[in-house]
């Protein structure tokens, strides 16, 4: 079965950097876009950062534009997330999702076709 295990979380100073990761397994991973979306409490879910199946294109919600950088290791079934610079605003559990095809995200839970992993949890302070 289709199984996403993030990890890398933790307590980041304001500034500091974390790196996630996301273990995959049960499917094809180079066949999917895979992204990263975020929910802080008591807030929504918020997509962060998307990466195609083949790597070549990412996109970024513009308040992690050039601080975040999405990348994947097809040979590894790993997605990861460089977070650097991080901000009060940042923290959060954070999710990996698989899409539903090669340039097709999953924005919500609700996603038909598409799966999250349990997230990690990101916490910025001094």
């Amino acid at each position: 079965q289709v199984q996403l295990v993030e990890s890398g979380g933790g307590l980041a100073q304001p500034g500091g950097s974390l790196r996630l990761s996301c273990a995959a397994s049960g499917f094809t991973f180079s066949s999917y876009a895979m992204s990263w979306a975020r929910q802080a409490p008591g807030k929504g879910l918020e997509w962060v950062s998307g990466i195609y199946s083949d790597g070549t294109t990412t996109y970024y919600r513009d308040s992690v534009k050039g601080r975040f950088t999405i990348s994947r290791d097809n040979a590894k079934n790993t997605l990861y997330l460089q977070m650097n610079s991080l901000k009060p605003e940042d923290p959060a559990v954070y999710f990996c999702a698989k899409g539903v095809g090669r340039k097709n995200y999953c924005f919500q839970k609700e996603c038909p076709g598409g799966y999250w992993g349990q997230g990690t949890q990101v916490t910025v302070s001094s």
